[in-house]
């Protein structure tokens, strides 16, 4: 935005000269209602309404980067104002710098605990939280914003699942980084020594598939109950071989035949 400085009343006293600082142009401004108004310091003048007003306020550098570094984003002031995204972000953009700078000095700061301030920074507790806990340190994003009483508020987010967490910070900068104090619950949980706490577990959501059949269920084998040894048997006595039905008759001893015996042993 350019700034004017007034030159004098036009010949007819009915405008108003104006020029800039090099002096290389001139402009004219019309004296009405609204310039007398705002040389009176009146809020609101008689052919104006408060809600222009309002939105000229807002298009203001000073109240841009007031609102963006209260917290509000470059798409929400473009959006209540009816103005093109470009328009805010020339005025914005040293203010996130600003931003992301304060961020930044936080995660350097130490957090306070029960005992005073930790020996680790914001970053090397939050990292090593995140990790005991199985989350990715690395999926996070820091951003920053004064609060009414010139106090840094420092949000840390991230997505667990289908879940978008965050934690927020009151940020004093200081001597030695500084320190931060936790603001909420889940960022008391993630600078507390006791990193094996869960951070909020999120119950997994079953998976219903109403057109596909449950495949069935195999019933588990079940074990058979230890079965007693068996007692040793006898070993069993061997047959005695069988008479062969062909096998030839036995043949008399010649003294048998001189007596008259028979081979089964009677007499003739």
């Amino acid at each position: 935005m350019r700034e004017l400085k007034v030159v004098g009343l036009d010949v007819d006293g009915k405008r108003i000269i104006c020029e800039t600082d090099d002096s290389s142009e001139l402009f004219s401004v019309r004296v009405d209602d609204r310039l007398r108004a705002a040389a009176r310091g009146d809020r609101v003048a008689s052919n104006q309404t408060q809600m222009d007003l309002e939105v000229h306020s807002v298009l203001r550098p000073k109240e841009i980067q007031a609102k963006i570094r209260a917290g509000a984003s470059v798409e929400q002031l473009a959006a209540a104002a009816g103005v093109p995204i470009e328009r805010v972000e020339r005025f914005a953009h040293p203010v996130l710098l600003e931003r992301a700078r304060a961020a930044e000095l936080a995660t350097a700061a130490h957090p306070v605990l029960a005992d005073g301030p930790a020996v680790l920074t914001l970053l090397e507790t939050v990292t090593t939280a995140l990790v005991a806990r199985g989350l990715d340190p690395d999926a996070t994003s820091w951003d920053a914003w004064r609060n009414e009483d010139s106090r840094w508020t420092v949000q840390l987010s991230w997505k667990a699942g289908r879940s978008d967490n965050v934690a927020h910070f009151r940020f004093t900068p200081g001597a030695h980084g500084g320190t931060v104090t936790a603001s909420d619950d889940t960022a008391h949980e993630l600078i507390n020594p006791d990193f094996n706490r869960p951070l909020r577990p999120v119950a997994s959501l079953p998976q219903l598939d109403f057109d596909a059949p449950a495949p069935a269920r195999v019933p588990e084998p079940v074990a058979a109950p230890p079965q007693e040894p068996e007692p040793v048997a006898a070993e069993p006595t061997p047959p005695k071989p069988a008479r062969s039905r062909k096998a030839r008759p036995a043949v008399p001893a010649w003294e048998d035949v001189l007596l008259g015996v028979r081979s089964s042993g009677g007499q003739r």
